[in-house]
């Protein structure tokens, strides 16, 4: 398989750490989907109860990748990842072993608090060791991440018939197993010492305005990307009828992800400026939500399953265009991040960066929640064209900044960041 052939290409580091994604987001998804049931259904906890538990993983995650992409940076990236994985694994365990409030905060902040880590940390450690090819090595890492992101539901579906336990004991083994794998195999290099406060660090990257423009242009990617969970799912199932649908909208990315994305970073890689095709990728992932837009005002039940087909098709049709968009744009931006300033702080670049565009991408996302309440009242059309507008802006964002050369135009070569 071309792909397998592409990754043997890589050094063993780089293979681990494709490989680490496919783990990660498998053993992610195998949990987190199928939490808010657990805690509702099984444990009796009220709604308000569910979301502070939902909101502790989350806030701790957005909120501190700044502190691990700083480590990253300070005390090597091999530490941070293994850290950041052995965190996960006790924090999923806690899911699986404890019922009380308490336990299960606890257990929230761990698993957020290693997504913290691991996640700049482990880009840092890929743009070091990628070199000259980041941008294939992100393709890779896209197309892991993708898989990994539909084994890992379905793989939970299956042990659900046993019960939540057996899930997220899964899960923690998945962690443990990366745990491990990561403190054998990853190389250890030492760290250049920083001159100055990790502070000064910070003001450094903050200061930097082209960045931060950037970041915040990526609202839109980062927004669209999360409707591969709400809206379009949501999209399937409203148009069928059918609760099966929705599986069928990361079908579609899965196949599309290992098909063409390789073959779409290669031919773009070599042809034109990066903002070039970042911009596009953004504009087509706009566009994506038009078709969806064309049938989200169907009334009643499809009549028959020739009917169902039908209206199934402009979704399933946006959600190709949406994934073929982010296939386009998501490796030239990760590519591009740690141009924008001194290669010793490529992890501080990529948390700050995290964390600007997460908490934009959650204003994004309560707009579009906003407008799917809104729509249900009678215009179903308002969160497509919504998703729509906010994959312009920032196709026109990032477009503003190229025209007035505030984006690197050679990627930077990464120095070592593993210790």
């Amino acid at each position: 398989m071309k792909i397998w052939h592409e990754m043997r290409r890589f050094p063993l580091a780089v293979r681990l750490l494709l490989a680490n994604q496919l783990g990660v987001n498998t053993g992610f998804y195998l949990l987190i989907p199928y939490l808010a049931t657990h805690l509702s259904q099984n444990l009796g906890m009220s709604a308000a109860v569910v979301g502070i538990v939902l909101g502790v993983r989350n806030l701790s995650q957005q909120g501190l990748f700044l502190i691990g992409g700083s480590a990253s940076d300070r005390l090597g990236a091999r530490g941070v990842i293994i850290a950041g994985c052995a965190l996960r694994t006790v924090g999923f365990a806690l899911f699986a072993l404890g019922d009380g409030l308490a336990v299960l905060l606890a257990a929230s902040v761990l698993s957020g608090l290693a997504g913290a880590l691991f996640n700049p940390a482990v880009r840092a450690y890929l743009a070091q060791e990628a070199g000259e090819r980041k941008a294939e090595a992100f393709a890779l890492f896209n197309v892991f991440a993708t898989t990994g992101a539909l084994i890992g539901p379905l793989l939970g579906s299956a042990l659900l018939l046993v019960d939540f336990r057996a899930s997220a004991l899964t899960a923690a083994g998945i962690f443990a197993v990366l745990t491990v794998a990561q403190a054998l195999v990853l190389p250890a290099r030492e760290v250049e010492p920083s001159e100055g406060s990790v502070l000064a660090d910070w003001r450094e990257v903050l200061g930097n305005r082209a960045f931060l423009a950037f970041a915040l242009a990526m609202v839109g990617m980062f927004t669209l990307q999360n409707q591969l969970y709400l809206l379009l799912p949501d999209g399937a199932r409203r148009t069928t009828g059918w609760d099966g649908a929705a599986g069928l909208v990361f079908l579609v990315g899965t196949v599309t992800n290992l098909t063409l994305q390789l073959r779409i970073t290669r031919a773009l890689k070599g042809r034109g400026s990066r903002a070039r095709w970042i911009v596009a990728g953004l504009a087509l992932m706009a566009l994506a939500f038009l078709p969806p837009a064309l049938v989200a005002g169907g009334a009643g039940a499809p009549d028959g399953a020739a009917d169902a087909v039908l209206r199934t098709l402009p979704v399933l049709l946006g959600a190709l265009l949406l994934y073929l968009g982010v296939m386009i744009a998501q490796p030239f931006v990760l590519e591009l991040i740690p141009g924008f300033g001194r290669a010793e702080l490529t992890g501080t670049y990529y948390g700050i960066f995290y964390v600007v565009s997460g908490v934009a991408a959650a204003a994004g996302n309560t707009a579009v929640g906003w407008a799917m309440d809104t729509g249900a009242r009678g215009a179903a059309w308002l969160p497509w064209a919504c998703c729509v507008l906010f994959g312009l802006v920032s196709a026109g964002g990032v477009a503003w900044l190229h025209r007035r050369n505030a984006l690197p135009t050679t990627p930077k070569p990464a120095v070592t960041v593993a210790a």
